[in-house]
């Protein structure tokens, strides 16, 4: 009587650990002049409306006088609340950038580390993290447009010695504190937030949005 052979399967055992993240705050200080430029609710609805119109556009279109002053204005991010703030993406996707110095995947950052806003953007909701310390400025510079025409830019700017509080939030068991806290000063010292930041993706910069950590 022949024995019969016994099916055995092999039966894998998978553990999925409980998420493990954790909230420090950084309070950070400009050391170079921090520029945001804003897209305003006032450009969306000019795109809008000349899309709409289609071929009519620009037939009979006169070309209205700047308001600098005004374009400036335009150029903040001002939270539901009114206060100034800078979009908390910023310090995440320079996070995720100063990743490649570290030789760390860009890829895996996404998932490991965020940033939590103090509030948002009272026109498109932005998550924002509040600027506490400084005042916006006046300030326009040239820029080259894809063209190649020259054109002026009237943008806010916070002179050095604007301060944030940044909440970053991240992974445990990916980052350790001290991971978060080298990434934060890699941020302020080679990759910087705003216009005009050395990791611009279309010029090597202006120098402009770069800071020190003051603490956590």
């Amino acid at each position: 009587m022949a024995k019969a052979k016994a099916d055995k399967k092999q039966v894998t055992e998978v553990k999925i650990l409980p998420p493990n993240f954790k909230t420090v705050e950084f309070t950070i200080r400009g050391t170079t002049p921090y520029v945001q430029n804003a897209f305003s609710a006032k450009a969306r609805g000019q795109i809008k409306e000349t899309q709409e119109k289609g071929s009519q556009a620009k037939k009979g279109r006169k070309r209205e006088p700047k308001d600098f002053k005004a374009l400036m204005e335009q150029g903040k991010h001002i939270s539901e609340e009114g206060w100034n703030g800078i979009p908390a993406p910023a310090f995440r996707n320079a996070a995720i950038s100063a990743c490649r110095i570290c030789g760390f995947a860009m890829t895996r950052a996404k998932l490991t580390i965020f940033v939590e806003p103090d509030g948002f953007d009272r026109n498109d909701f932005t998550p924002l993290v509040k600027i506490t310390k400084g005042k916006p400025i006046y300030s326009e510079h040239h820029v080259r447009l894809e063209t190649g025409v020259c054109d002026i830019r009237p943008r806010p700017m916070w002179g050095p010695g604007w301060e944030a509080k940044v909440k970053i939030r991240f992974d445990l068991d990916q980052f350790s504190v001290q991971d978060v806290s080298s990434l934060m000063v890699r941020v302020g010292l080679q990759v910087g937030i705003g216009e005009g930041r050395p990791d611009s993706k279309k010029s090597c910069g202006m120098g402009w949005g770069m800071f020190k950590v003051c603490g956590k």
